[in-house]
């Protein structure tokens, strides 16, 4: 089971269908009611202050390393 929120990325007929393919379940949060998946939002700040906000990434091999250290 994958829960995320209503994100245009994640809402994508692509995305569900190759979870339906997968048969993988697939829940959303209520619309504005981030605290209804703290912990996936709490790395999500986390890392966009730690890492993202401060560093230039030249490609996603680069990017990939820096998330690996």
């Amino acid at each position: 089971m994958i829960v995320s929120d209503n994100g245009t990325e994640l809402t994508s007929n692509s995305i569900l269908g190759g979870s339906k393919d997968r048969k993988v379940e697939w829940h959303y949060i209520a619309p504005g009611r981030p605290m209804q998946n703290g912990c996936v939002e709490s790395f999500n700040g986390r890392m966009r202050d730690e890492l993202l906000n401060e560093s230039l990434f030249f490609g996603l091999v680069h990017a990939r390393s820096a998330i690996a250290e």
